[in-house]
């Protein structure tokens, strides 16, 4: 079920213009509109790549539909798109919402860290299953990715660690431009995906260090595709239903080679695995 928006906290950066509101369940969530500039789809490509992360156990923002009503628009006309000079309104309705990882106004959250701080993060290695992830899914975007400092058993329940343990956690995000965004297409582009930082590959000597998420890729089971399919709000998909049903057909068809997608990222020029060898 959605959650209705009632506040309105800030726009955020970025090409699809998302806003991060509060809703009436407690949390904050960064949300792309359905007639956000980058088109409908990648509401589409969002929610599905949430149930996929979820299922490999990749740490991926918690996915929700956010509904926005027209009594909130009316009262925060701040909810806005902006195309050149013209200003366009937020459509009411249902749409893509990406949950902030704790209260904007108490938790500091980074998109950079510096090498030093970078070393730190407790799950520096799930970067490795985001790439697998991201070959697969043609994302034609870089890796996004957001940090901050938490207690480590409530963001990474399999890590060992103390209950009261705090430190650095990744959180994967914007997965609008997989299927390389609108287009809707699987192409095989080395280095799609790729985190702009090399240093969170350096360990990786070859395709073993992509487990297990690799393996679970390629075994990737139909019915998590089915599960997130039937949880598509039906007014993000109008006439798109028939071809989104072929791409994810491709889609499944290319698991098998996400080993070879990875081992081309290693022939380019601009190699990100500097000990594989």
């Amino acid at each position: 079920m959605p959650v209705d928006a009632c506040r309105l906290i800030r726009k955020m950066r970025g090409g699809a213009q998302a806003h991060l509101l509060e809703a009436v369940d407690g949390h904050f969530y960064v949300v792309k509109f359905s007639n956000n500039p980058q088109h409908r789809r990648v509401l589409v490509n969002e929610w599905i790549a949430s149930v996929f992360l979820k299922y490999l156990g990749l740490p991926a923002a918690e996915a929700a539909i956010v509904r926005v009503t027209p009594e909130f628009l009316a009262a925060n006309p701040d909810v806005h798109i902006q195309l050149g000079s013209t200003r366009q309104a937020a459509e009411p309705g249902w749409h893509f919402g990406s949950r902030f990882p704790g209260d904007p106004a108490r938790i500091v959250v980074y998109d950079f860290l510096p090498d030093s701080l970078l070393t730190k993060v407790v799950n520096l290695h799930d970067f490795r299953g985001m790439l697998a992830v991201d070959q697969w899914m043609g994302n034609a975007d870089s890796r996004q990715a957001v940090f901050f400092r938490a207690r480590l058993k409530e963001w990474l329940p399999t890590h060992q660690a103390d209950p009261l343990q705090v430190g650095f956690v990744a959180l994967m995000i914007d997965h609008g431009f997989v299927f390389e965004g609108h287009h809707w297409r699987l192409n095989d582009v080395p280095l799609q995906g790729v985190y702009h930082r090399s240093l969170v590959y350096a360990n990786v000597q070859g395709l073993q260090d992509f487990e297990p998420w690799l393996d679970r890729i390629v075994h990737f089971p139909e019915a998590v595709v089915d599960q997130a399919v039937k949880q598509i709000p039906p007014a993000w998909m109008v006439g798109d239903e028939a071809e989104l049903a072929r791409l994810l057909e491709r889609l499944m068809r290319r698991r098998r080679r996400v080993p070879d997608l990875l081992e081309a990222c290693r022939k380019v020029k601009a190699n990100p695995f500097p000990e594989w060898r």
